[in-house]
């Protein structure tokens, strides 16, 4: 990444701070996306405190030069921000339930929620976090692990435009920012662009599959249609990058992706437009989590179709 990327928000913590006017910032949740980014922080000078419940995670913050503290309260006790990198809404509604967390969030702190959450339980946590004098805003992103090292990510940002203001210079730090609306609208906007992320990927494997099996060379396959309609991500990026070497290592789990489409799929019920191509896709998804590792990428569902993919009929 070049420089001029590197200083997009400023100098180190300028503009960060919160409307109580401290400018540290507490980053709970060190896995592999929120590990680099934190880092990014870091490398950048903005005083900021991590804490994972991984020790592996802590210690490898702690390795990059962060300060660490040994519980979520801990690292927000005087945050102006909290940066929260989590897995999904009931994680993130417990560590904002908790009593020590709750008295150690200030009024006038902002919470920047980077997790992939379900964005109804966002707007109505956003609620109980203003009653105390809390601002929320939304900001999921996408662009996987390599992109949250080189501080490529697209950030997709939810919620009022004073609290974005505040966490923009921040939130430039991991990538190009991207307004969605109100809160919640981050949140919503990262499970449908996921719901057509895995749906891409399901049509795109079994459409190389069966172009093998016609006997096909599927990376000429590639070429071909990547120059033509049938493009997608999965097409550019993950089947060249991840399923053809056979190395299955995106840095984005199987699990995670279920979980962003049942999400999306829920958010299209709610508003009462089904969605019935994602309901049959997550419908396959849901087999291949049930028979895959728990730590199985999200490119393994075209290792796994391969598997399961009925014998040749006879010539």
């Amino acid at each position: 990444m070049s420089e001029a990327h590197e200083e997009a928000g400023g100098s180190a913590g300028a503009g960060a701070a919160g409307a109580g006017g401290s400018d540290a910032v507490a980053f709970v949740g060190l896995g592999r996306m929120g590990l680099p980014m934190a880092c990014r922080l870091v490398r950048a000078g903005v005083p900021a405190v991590g804490f994972d419940v991984g020790p592996v995670a802590r210690d490898a913050f702690a390795a990059a030069g962060g300060a660490v503290a040994d519980s979520a309260a801990a690292a927000i006790a005087g945050a102006g921000t909290v940066i929260l990198m989590l897995p999904d809404s009931g994680v993130v509604e417990s560590v904002l339930g908790d009593p020590q967390v709750a008295a150690a969030l200030r009024p006038g702190t902002t919470v920047v929620d980077m997790s992939s959450c379900e964005p109804a339980r966002t707007r109505a946590l956003a609620e109980r976090l203003a009653a105390a004098g809390v601002a929320m805003v939304d900001a999921p992103v996408s662009g996987g692990v390599a992109r949250a090292v080189t501080g490529e990510l697209a950030v997709m940002v939810g919620g009022q435009d004073a609290d974005v203001a505040r966490v923009e210079p921040l939130l430039k730090r991991f990538g190009t920012l991207f307004r969605s609306g109100g809160i919640g609208s981050g949140h919503a906007v990262k499970a449908l662009n996921n719901l057509m992320s895995a749906t891409h990927l399901l049509v795109t494997s079994e459409a190389l599959l069966a172009g093998r099996r016609f006997g096909l060379d599927p990376a000429r396959v590639l070429e071909i249609v990547n120059a033509s309609s049938g493009r997608s991500g999965s097409t550019e990026n993950k089947w060249p990058r991840f399923v053809l070497p056979g190395s299955y290592d995106s840095g984005f789990g199987l699990r995670l992706m279920l979980k962003d489409m049942r999400i999306a799929v829920d958010l299209a019920e709610q508003v009462g437009l089904p969605s019935r191509l994602g309901a049959d896709a997550v419908a396959v998804w849901t087999r291949a989590a049930q028979e895959l590792p728990a730590d199985a990428d999200h490119t393994e569902i075209a290792r796994w179709l391969d598997e399961h993919a009925p014998p040749s009929p006879a010539a």
